[in-house]
This record gives C-alpha cells, sequence and structure tokens, in this order.
C-alpha cells in the first residue's frame, strides 16, 4: 500500500469539557497508513474538542466558597433518583434475582417491541425532568450523580431513535452469550434458587426469539451487521449449538451447588436442568444458528461501515459523541489519531535505535512477531506468565493507591467456544456479594500471535491497577444512587485502563526494552483506532486499509490486527474512547504535578479521580481542577 505523509499537524492542551490532547508540532512523517490523508485539516490547537451543548457539561461539577443547597432542587433530584432506580430494577430480573426474587431470577430481559417503546417513553419523561432541576443548587456528590444520570437519559434517547437492537450481536459477543455469561456468575445456595436456573433454561427460546425479530426488522430495513461479522457470529453459534458445550455451560451451575444439599435434591436439579438444555435450550440454539447461516447471513452487506446503512452518517456521529462524551466530529477525532500515531511512532523509532538492532523498522517488527523467544510455549506458560505480572503489580499497588477494595480478581483463560474471535484480553467483572471474583481472562487461543513483550500492558490495562481496580472500587461506593456503581462510561473506564498502561513505568512492570516497545505498540494500538474507525465507519475506508495502520506502524500480532479490525467494524466508536479519556487524566496530572511540585501526593491523586466512580469527563475534569486547587490552598495556608 502507498505511504502517506502527516503534515504540520498540532495537538493542544485540553480544554475544559470531556477530552484532552498536547500542543505537538509535528514535521512530516511518512507512515504506511493508507488512506489516511483522506481526513480534513487539523482543527486548531487544542487536542480537545470544544464540549457539548448538553446541560449537564454545562452543569459541571465546581468548587464553591459560598454555597447555599438548592432544597427544593435536591427534594425533586432525589425523587428523580428513586424513581428511575425503581425503573432499573423492574427492567433488571438479573439484579431482582440477586437481590432473593425467584421469579425473577428464572427471566431474561424483556426485549419485545412493547416493553422497549415503554422503556424509551418512560426515559424521555425521566430526561424530562431532569432538565427541569437546576443543578447548580446540588451538593457535589449529587451534582456529579446528576452529571452521570444526564449522561445515561441523554445518550439512550438520542440512540433509541435508531433502534439499535437490530444489530444484536458484534464480532465477538451478543445476547447468544448472554447464558453463557449468567451460568458463569449463577450460584445457586439453595433448591429454589436451583429450580430458578432451570426455569431460566427453560426461557432461553423466548430470549432468542425476541432478539430474533429484531434482527428481522434489520433485514428489512437494511440495517444489519456486514457479512464479515455476521460469518464470526455464524462460526460461534456452531460452537454453541454443539450438544457437549451447550451441556457443560448451562449444568455449570447446578453441578457447583453445595454438597450440603441432600443427594435426592441435587439429583433431581440435574435431571431437570439436562432436560431444559436438551428439550428446550439445544433446539433455541440450533435453530437461531440456522436463522443467522440461512436468512440473516444473505441479507448483509458487504460493505463495512456503519454509515451505509440507513441513516449510518448520523448515527455514527452520535455514537462518536456517545463514546467520547465530546461535542467532536469524526474528522477531527480522525486527526487527533492521526497526531497521535506520528508522536508515538517517533518514540518507537527511539528505542529501535537504543537497541541498536541493524535494519528498518518493519525488520523489527517481523523480529518480534517470528522470534520464539517472544512467546508462550502452552497455554498454562502464557496463564503463568500473566499471573507473575499480576503479583508483581499487585505488590506495587499501596505505593500508587492509599485505596485498595476488597473483591479480588483471578487470572483466567477465555472459554475456548469464545476465544477464535476474541480479544487478547479482557476483563469480566465480578460480585462481592455474588461470590464472584473478578476475571482478568487471557486469551490462550493461537499461542503465536500472543507475545509476551505486550502482556505486562495488558495485564495493568485489565486487572490492576486497570479495570478491576476501577470496578471494584465503584462496587464500593455509597451513599450514591445504585446507577452510580454500576455506570460504565467508556471513555472514563477506557481511559483510566489505557493511562495506567503509562502508569506502569513508574511501577517498574516494564523489565526490558521490548516490554516497553510493547507499551509503545498498545498505545499506537489506541491511536490507530481513533484513525481506523473513522476511516472505516466514515470516511470509506476497506478493512485491508485500516489493517495496514497496525500492521505496518505496531508489533500487534497479525491474528490480534484482524480480530482487532472486525471488533471495531462490529462495534463503532466504542475504540474511540481510550486515547480520548487517557490523554485527559495524563493532562490532570501533569496540572497537578505543576501546580503542587514535591507537595504533589500520587497517591491521594489516583484515590481522589476513583472514588466517586464514572462519570462524564467534563465533570472528571472540574473535580480534579476543583481538587488541584483545594490541595494548593492546603499547602499554602500551612506554609504560613
Amino acid at each position: 500500500m502507498a505511504g502517506f505523509a502527516v503534515k504540520g499537524m498540532a495537538l493542544g492542551k485540553h480544554m475544559t469539557k470531556l477530552h484532552s490532547m498536547g500542543l505537538l508540532a509535528l514535521g512530516t512523517l511518512a507512515l504506511s497508513l493508507s488512506a489516511c490523508d483522506q481526513a480534513g485539516q487539523s482543527h486548531g490547537e487544542s487536542s480537545t474538542p470544544s464540549t457539548p451543548d448538553i446541560s449537564v457539561e454545562a452543569q459541571a461539577v465546581t468548587s464553591a466558597t459560598e454555597f447555599v443547597v438548592d432544597a427544593e432542587a435536591s427534594s425533586q433530584f432525589a425523587a428523580l433518583v428513586a424513581d428511575f432506580e425503581a425503573f432499573e430494577l423492574a427492567n433488571d430480573p438479573s439484579e431482582r434475582g440477586r437481590q432473593g426474587d425467584l421469579e425473577a431470577a428464572g427471566q431474561w430481559p424483556d426485549r419485545s417491541p412493547e416493553t422497549l417503546a415503554a422503556q424509551n417513553a418512560a426515559e424521555v419523561e425521566f430526561l424530562e425532568r431532569l432538565e427541569a432541576i437546576n443543578p447548580d443548587g446540588l451538593l457535589d456528590s449529587t451534582r456529579i450523580s446528576y452529571a452521570v444520570l444526564d449522561y445515561i437519559l441523554r445518550f439512550r434517547v438520542e440512540i433509541a431513535a435508531y433502534n439499535p437492537q437490530r444489530m444484536a450481536f458484534n464480532s465477538d459477543s451478543g445476547f447468544f452469550y448472554g447464558p453463557s455469561y449468567a451460568a458463569a456468575s449463577t450460584r445457586p445456595q439453595t433448591i429454589a434458587e436451583g429450580d430458578a436456573w432451570v426455569t431460566r433454561i427453560e426461557g432461553i427460546d423466548g430470549f432468542f426469539e425476541q432478539s430474533t425479530y429484531w434482527m428481522r426488522q434489520g433485514i428489512d430495513a437494511g440495517f444489519t451487521q456486514p457479512r464479515i461479522i455476521t460469518e464470526s457470529a455464524v462460526a460461534q453459534m456452531a460452537g454453541l449449538s454443539d450438544a457437549d458445550t451447550l451441556r457443560s455451560i448451562l449444568i455449570s451451575p447446578i453441578e457447583g451447588m453445595s454438597e450440603n444439599l441432600s443427594a435426592e435434591d441435587r439429583a433431581r436439579l440435574h435431571a431437570d436442568a439436562i432436560e431444559a438444555i436438551e428439550n428446550e435450550a439445544l433446539p433455541a440454539y440450533q435453530a437461531l444458528h440456522a436463522f443467522l447461516r440461512d436468512e440473516y447471513l444473505p441479507a448483509t452487506m458487504d460493505s463495512i461501515g456503519i454509515s451505509e446503512v440507513p441513516e449510518g452518517r448520523s448515527y455514527y456521529q452520535t455514537l462518536v459523541r456517545y463514546h467520547t462524551t465530546l461535542d467532536t466530529s469524526p474528522e477531527e477525532v480522525h486527526q487527533r489519531g492521526l497526531a497521535e500515531v506520528a508522536r508515538i511512532r517517533s518514540d518507537m523509532e527511539t528505542i529501535i535505535e537504543e537497541l541498536g538492532f541493524d535494519g528498518s523498522f518493519a525488520d523489527f517488527l517481523n523480529f518480534l512477531r517470528t522470534d520464539p523467544q517472544f512467546y508462550a510455549e502452552s497455554p498454562e506458560d502464557l496463564l503463568r506468565h500473566a499471573a507473575l505480572i499480576s503479583k508483581r503489580a499487585d505488590d506495587a499497588m499501596p505505593r500508587f493507591f492509599g485505596h485498595l477494595p476488597r473483591l479480588p480478581y483471578g487470572v483466567r483463560p477465555v472459554p475456548d467456544t469464545m476465544a477464535p474471535t476474541y480479544t487478547t484480553g479482557r476483563y469480566w467483572p465480578g460480585n462481592l456479594e455474588g461470590g464472584v471474583a473478578g476475571g482478568y481472562m487471557v486469551n490462550t487461543y493461537n499461542l503465536s500471535q500472543r507475545p509476551l513483550y505486550t502482556l505486562p500492558a495488558l495485564t495493568v490495562h485489565e486487572a490492576v491497577p486497570g479495570h478491576h481496580h476501577q470496578g471494584a472500587i465503584a462496587q464500593e461506593l455509597e451513599d450514591v444512587p445504585e446507577f452510580r456503581r454500576n455506570t460504565y462510561i467508556t471513555a472514563f473506564g477506557e481511559g483510566w485502563g489505557l493511562y495506567t498502561e503509562n502508569l506502569a513505568i513508574d511501577m517498574g512492570l516494564y523489565r526490558t526494552p521490548y516490554e516497553d516497545f510493547g507499551r509503545l505498540t498498545y498505545e499506537m494500538w489506541r491511536a490507530c483506532r481513533l484513525v481506523v474507525d473513522t476511516g472505516m465507519h466514515y470516511m470509506g475506508w476497506s478493512r485491508e486499509e485500516a489493517e495496514a495502520c497496525l500492521l505496518e506502524n505496531s508489533a500487534l500480532a497479525p491474528h490480534n490486527v484482524r480480530t482487532e479490525v472486525l471488533r471495531y467494524i462490529g462495534w463503532p466508536g466504542q475504540a474511540l474512547a481510550y486515547k480520548t479519556g487517557e490523554l485527559l487524566i495524563r493532562d490532570l496530572r501533569s496540572e497537578a504535578e505543576e501546580a503542587l511540585g514535591a507537595d504533589f501526593d500520587i497517591r491521594a491523586f489516583h484515590d481522589r479521580l476513583l472514588e466517586d466512580g464514572a462519570m462524564p469527563l467534563s465533570a472528571l475534569e472540574a473535580k480534579m481542577q476543583s481538587w488541584i486547587i483545594e490541595q494548593v490552598e492546603i499547602r499554602d495556608n500551612q506554609a504560613e
């Protein structure tokens, strides 16, 4: 593929809304990233676009020296939160089941047209009530709740207009994995809870039928996943529809029940579950597999961009704002990505030069991808490496965090049925009350594509101090609405995860230049996402052009590149959040270090950043800048 030149683009310091980047004049740098020169011109000095004209963004958390609580606004907001929480619980049978509702424990979420229409109408009403409340008179913690709720409701209402449930799966997950996830997190303690699980198995057919209805609506409207994504789903369903595989997945909650229960009861539950699997669940999986293969796949499109479906361009613009929480455009995101690619490529070249490697950049990448020293010899070997890095990270945590959450995590392999099309690693949340530890999931499929030099960056991102640490703290939040504990805002969570990859330098977790290059490879991966996602979904890029960005500018293994690009095709916009959030957090830390000098406390900074859970980045920025001001005042007062 032809190369292109990144010319004179600039990155600036973040502005006061949702995301950030920094002023960096870039000379012409030839990169093998074909078609990137389709992007528009640089959008000014700031790497962070101006923030959205959304009420919550305009009312972001601020510090106040003299503050009087608006009792009426506080009362109205409390009533709204109570109604919203009741609404959420009523539509979440899994949570009601965890709270002891045995009838709900046997149910799946209702995705019928009538229910979804009623839910959307309720969310419109909730948003109208929220907009009628002035957040200026709310306490700081309540204003954060306001910001989070505004984000949730505003984008639920906006995205619902596109009926996204018509695309019910992506490249490596979808509704048909719901029973697998449920089985992995269900721990029946009583006979009644075991019966509820059997009832749930029996309801899989109805659960699948509702999503099939929506996919048929998508076929009629031309709103389908691309053919290449559907082919992955068909292959996944073939594996899940295997009788032995499905039986082992769905019977596991019953087989894991306590032996203190009577043998007669356990035998009866086991027999009932097997009967439900064979007579209800297996036919449902096989029917869904046939539908995807014989009806849905032939109706899909060869093109890969969401902009190719009806209203796809406006839908993607909405997804860009949703995932970044910025009032930004695909063109602006694309330009920020190009600038980051150029910066990181320069850092990578420096490491190669310091190593004294005799060859080109491409030669070095080939060396990393092919030399056996960089690869595990067995799945167990890879898991051992991941576990060792995890324990080294655990050991360093108290030096960087004052608050360490109670929920532990484990290192586990990605299940075989998911592994071929799954990403290299991922975090599966745990639940302390439910007796489920967090899971750092390591993909042991195709070991020649799982390099060890990227494992430290992957580990800190998914486990600690990344997703597990941040998510476990959120679960422990007290005196906040339930939605504050459970909401995952991609730009916050993934921005934090990527920030921790850089933090791991301070933690001493990169022990060789190759591992440091692996870190830069992962950072390049996220920078290329800004270019690739916008390129495919808005600028008409091909899959091959997208893969070229990653293959020619990072040491990611070719299999990983292929699965990652498939992920971006099937999940438009999600990949844009990582870099945006990370750069804001790094900017905030730089601000704090500059303002506080020797008095900067890294543990206090991290604890303050995470202690309120996920929030839109405008609220995070305002909160942390207020904290910096407070810390400066404390220091100055102590010096007097």
